[in-house]
């Protein structure tokens, strides 16, 4: 192996599209020959912005080859798509007009998107009923933003977007998609990447027992009969239809469906949560790299049986093997979130989660440099606990490849101040006199240490396109040296 393994993370504000390139030995041309994957495409941005367009059209100019190089029409070759779980900001760029030229090899969908999967009736159900009841509230005067972005969670798009991940692209390739759980691998699904592997580590197939937990689903089987759910959320399928039991008086069942739109909330919280919990986890072994892909993963503070676990902790228990030893790589996951990489820091070594994020970005020993790589696809302030920044200054002395963005900035902008419209609240506000509360974390006071690389904050490739002018697609890329 002489070429360089590319991971690009495509600037889309908060969201993933991330781009995968894997030497794979020569073509029949005898030409330098790459694997090519792409891991989600989604965003929070708006549609007029036309970032996931850019980053698509981009990756189709630029990155990947073509089906036939010597015909001028042919189509471009993406040999595989793995899509993590149903969250806009990870599918709403699956839009088939960005790919009608792209010939797709395979698309990998979490298992947990298959509604036909005996073990995840309970989580389509709650994912049904939470749709229906929040998007009763999406119409609604005077939604705080916190409630706006959960909504639009379950917009019609998101459906748009199932459909065409599970019927439009596979039938433009002439293909069929595959629900993918923890376990599965490459060779089982006839891909053959030189001196790779593919493996699976999440979801498992119980996603009921193992992410729901016995007291979600016991509260989604009593409701789910009066609401008249069948689980099936997808574009295909017909909304059940509201009907008044004869045996209660027509304000009592006014009342119900009050209470049952107020309880949309509670569940809405509890399925979006577990949709992240569900991501695919993709480790690839290159060689003896290791990079690590983990969607919007979750942890929690250990694991039970029929608890509602966190991701890694099931990961922990049930694959402790793939996830006990060093990462060349770590794409952050939840796009900083404080939850979504295994670090307590409220909690001391022995704990379950600092005991997986040790094992997975060890701190390097005294007088050492660490070699490990990441990237976060982020944007500040969309949320007001995302990016974490004590937690991507944590990351930052684990991974070689960070960056002081204030030191940064000064040198590119002379006179550069620290509050300054380039990095608004960076002055540390009197509430931070004393550490922060985990969920308060924002940027205030961090961004003077090494942070690993931030789609938010830098790029090391920009390209305007013609059909856009309203701004370039954006990228970071992080190489990985063959070993």
């Amino acid at each position: 192996m002489g070429s360089k393994l590319l991971i690009r993370s495509y600037n889309v504000g908060c969201g993933d599209c991330i781009y995968v390139r894997i030497p794979n030995g020569v073509n029949a041309k005898g030409d330098e020959d790459f694997f090519h994957i792409l891991i989600d495409c989604g965003s929070k941005e708006g549609a007029g912005t036309n970032v996931m367009r850019r980053s698509i059209k981009h990756l189709e100019d630029e990155m990947l080859p073509a089906v036939d190089p010597d015909d001028k029409k042919s189509r471009k070759r993406l040999d595989l798509i793995v899509v993590t779980h149903r969250h806009e900001d990870h599918i709403k760029g699956f839009d088939p007009a960005y790919f009608k030229n792209i010939q797709i090899g395979a698309i990998w969908l979490s298992g947990a998107m298959d509604e036909s999967h005996p073990q995840a009736q309970k989580a389509h159900a709650l994912h049904s009923l939470a749709a229906k009841g929040m998007r009763g509230l999406a119409g609604s005067i005077g939604l705080s933003p916190e409630l706006e972005d959960l909504a639009g969670l379950y917009g019609i798009g998101n459906e748009d977007a199932m459909y065409t991940l599970i019927t439009e692209l596979p039938k433009s390739s002439k293909i069929k998609p595959t629900f993918v759980f923890a376990g599965d691998t490459s060779a089982k699904h006839g891909i053959t990447i030189k001196d790779t592997k593919l493996t699976v580590l999440a979801p498992e197939n119980d996603i009921d027992g193992l992410y729901l937990g016995k007291t979600t689903g016991t509260k989604v089987e009593a409701m789910k009969g009066f609401a008249g759910e069948t689980g099936k959320t997808g574009k295909a399928a017909k909304p059940a239809k509201s009907v008044n039991p004869s045996n209660i008086s027509g304000a009592d069942f006014r009342a119900l469906q009050t209470r049952l739109l107020s309880s949309a909330l509670a569940f809405a919280v509890d399925d979006s949560t577990i949709q992240n919990n569900v991501s695919t986890v993709l480790l690839i072994e290159w060689g003896k790299r290791r990079l690590l892909f983990v969607g919007d993963a979750e942890w929690d503070d250990e694991f039970g049986e029929g608890r509602k676990n966190g991701s890694w902790n099931v990961m922990w228990n049930k694959r402790r093997e793939f996830l006990a030893k060093p990462l060349d790589f770590l794409k952050i996951g939840h796009h900083g979130s404080h939850n979504a990489t295994p670090w307590n820091r409220e909690a001391g070594p022995e704990h379950e989660v600092n005991q997986i994020f040790d094992a997975i970005l060890p701190l390097p020993a005294p007088g050492k440099k660490p070699t490990a790589q990441c990237v976060v696809s982020t944007k500040r302030k969309q949320y007001d606990t995302i990016p974490d920044a004590q937690l991507l200054v944590e990351i930052g002395k684990r991974v070689s490849n960070t960056t002081n963005y204030i030191e940064k900035f000064k040198k590119e902008e002379p006179g550069f101040k620290a509050d300054n419209d380039h990095i608004a609240n960076y002055s540390v506000p009197k509430k931070y006199s004393k550490p922060p509360s985990p969920r308060e974390v924002g940027d205030a006071g961090w961004l003077d240490k090494p942070q690993p690389v931030r789609t938010d904050m830098v790029s090391t490739g920009k390209a305007t396109l013609t059909f856009d002018s309203k701004g370039p697609a954006e990228w970071i890329d992080v190489e990985i040296d063959p070993m």
